[in-house]
This record gives structure tokens, sequence and C-alpha cells, in this order.
């Protein structure tokens, strides 16, 4: 499928260089899962082999050239932690954003309809996990800001959004629509656009360029893990982020 540039495919997966790193976001294409997991599941709370899961976790490398990823264990809050010693990979911390200026190491965020957002800039990067709670909660305006605070003075900071459930297709209730009743321009009819909140929320938090990617991860069962679509019996795709 196309894709916006900057963005690129690059084996089944899609790519972008940022300012002194690179981000990828996965697929489902090119693992070794079956049937609603298939293929590429990267979650770890899902009812798939937990071995499926441990081996296409370890493609990450071969297919986007990722190196090894610290996860988390997302809880759709607003804590960015920042990750200051390779020790700390074997954890999964609860937190939706993380940062670093570590390389040889990727961060990880998974998502099945949130959005996995890259921030990167001036020798750091960062990752978050944002749903409607996330954005709602601030989690993008930290990680923007964790960055700048670990990047050198005055170094530009871009952000990547990537795929997730699209206007076209996410439907909310009022009580969602209330907590972006500032933001008229992402609501079409019942649906959310979580895309352009996010794209509004790093620009305001001075992100120099936001690069959306713009694909619905609801529409596309070819391509993404639906957890609306599917009913929760599903995968998850990843948003990575490192140095390069």
């Amino acid at each position: 499928m196309p894709v916006p540039e900057p963005f690129h495919e690059c084996n089944g997966q899609f790519t972008i260089d940022l300012p002194g790193a690179r981000a990828a976001f996965t697929t489902r294409r090119g693992g070794v899962s079956g049937g609603a997991y298939a293929s590429l599941n990267l979650g770890f709370a899902t009812a798939d082999d937990p071995g499926h899961q441990q081996a296409n976790r370890a493609r990450l490398a071969e297919l986007v050239g990722a190196p090894p990823a610290g996860w988390m264990y997302q809880v759709h809050g607003d804590r960015v932690d920042v990750l200051e010693d390779h020790a700390a990979l074997v954890e999964r911390p609860e937190i939706d954003g993380r940062a670093t200026r570590l390389t040889g190491v990727a961060l990880g965020a998974l998502g099945a309809d949130c959005l996995t957002v890259a921030v990167a800039g001036g020798g750091a990067v960062a990752i978050a996990h944002a749903g409607w709670r996330g954005l709602a909660a601030g989690v993008l305006g930290r990680t923007v800001d964790r960055v700048r605070a670990l990047a050198d003075d005055g170094a530009e900071i871009h952000a990547a959004i990537g795929p997730g459930a699209g206007p076209c297709c996410y439907e909310v209730g009022p009580e969602v629509h209330a907590v972006f009743a500032d933001r008229p321009q992402a609501r079409d009819g019942d649906n959310l656009d979580l895309s352009a909140i996010a794209t509004a929320l790093l620009d305001e938090a001075g992100a120099d360029a936001v690069h959306a990617i713009g694909l619905c991860t609801m529409c596309h069962p070819e391509l993404f893990f639906s957890h609306r679509r599917d009913r929760g019996i599903t995968g998850r795709q990843a948003g990575l982020a490192w140095l390069t």
C-alpha cells in the first residue's frame, strides 16, 4: 500500500527517518503466528502462543533493522519515563511513553487501534502510546517535553504518528466527544479523528515537524490488527523508535 512521504515501506512494514533517529510502524505481515493473530503479533497479553510472540519480536531486527527493544506495560495514562540504563530493558514499567539518549536500543509501544507516536531530535528519541485517554491526559506533550529536556540545545524536534483507528471508522459516544469539545475539527458526525488531535497536540507542544501516516487500523484487516474491529480477539502491532 502506498504511504505518504517521508514514510517508506520496508519488508512489509513502514519506516521513517527522523533527526538522528528512525521509527518503524509494524503491520501484521512477516510473522509466525496464526489464526486471529496472523502473523506478526507482537503483543504480550494476547491468547497467542507465547513462543510465537517471542519469535515475532525477534524478527524486528531483520524486518526493520531495529536493535533490541524495550517495551512498556501501557495503562492509557500520561506517564513518560527516561531509559537511562540498558539493564532496564528487561523491565516493562507501567508507563505510556519512554525517552532515551541511549544508542543500541529501540523503544517500543504496542497498539491495535491506539496511536503509537515517535518523537526525536538532538540526540534523543521517544515513543508514546496514545489512545483517546492518553491524548486527553497529555501524554504527547509530556513526550515532547522529555525529548526536549534530553536533546542538545536548539535542536529541532520531529514527530511521526503511526496507524490507528481513523476518522472513517472510529465512532465514539458523547462522553468522549465532550472531552475534545475544544477540537471540533477532529469530529466528523459521531466519529473522531485521533491523528488530527495528536497532530494538534504535538504542534502545541512545540514539535517542529509532524508527519502522520494516515492509515486506519480498522478498515485494513489485511494490514493491521484492530481491537474494535475484531472484538478484542486480535494481535498487536508496534511503533518503534531508536537513534541511528
